[in-house]
């Protein structure tokens, strides 16, 4: 892993910023999981997150979001139930550009050996290749993309990666 001042890379901050590849493995360590497999999007501003099951619930008159995450692709065995404050709701285009409001939570979300905290929207991602993307704002706290790498932050134990096999293909 390569560490990569901001000053190298032609900004005139000394603040050190850490590379990551296209695709990555990273934690939610506040819902209990370790491992799940991420596009880093740069043309995504905020993060998103596979969620299902999404329901808006009320929480001593405050907005809350109940949801269910499934950190491995394709599988249900380790699905993870989530109660959450909603931060926001915000329209998000979509890469097909279909606009949809989405739920706005706050997640610490551990990228390469870097826990950051980062506004992530709820969507369902049934059809995409990856649970999470990573977006400018996370980026922004520290990272530069290398497009020509991937897991720069190293892997899981192989049966966390035999259950993301598929994706890889």
């Amino acid at each position: 892993m390569e560490d990569v001042t901001k000053a190298d890379a032609g900004s005139d901050s000394h603040h050190s910023t850490r590379l990551v590849g296209w695709r990555e493995w990273v934690g939610l360590p506040d819902l209990g999981v370790e491992w799940m497999k991420a596009k880093i999007d740069t043309g995504a501003q905020t993060s998103s997150l596979h969620a299902f099951g999404v329901e808006e619930f009320d929480r001593d008159g405050e907005p809350w979001v109940r949801f269910e995450i499934q950190p491995l692709q394709r599988s249900s065995r380790d699905a993870v139930e989530v109660e959450l404050p909603v931060a926001d709701r915000r329209s998000v285009r979509s890469s097909n550009g279909v606009a949809q409001v989405r739920y706005v939570v706050v997640l610490d979300v551990r990228l390469l050996d870097q826990v950051v905290s980062a506004e992530v929207t709820l969507t369902r991602r049934d059809s995409m290749g990856y649970r999470m993307l990573v977006g400018r704002e996370l980026l922004a706290q520290g990272f530069l993309v290398d497009s020509a790498s991937s897991y720069l932050g190293g892997k899981p134990k192989r049966r966390i990666r035999d259950a993301h096999k598929a994706v890889d293909a």
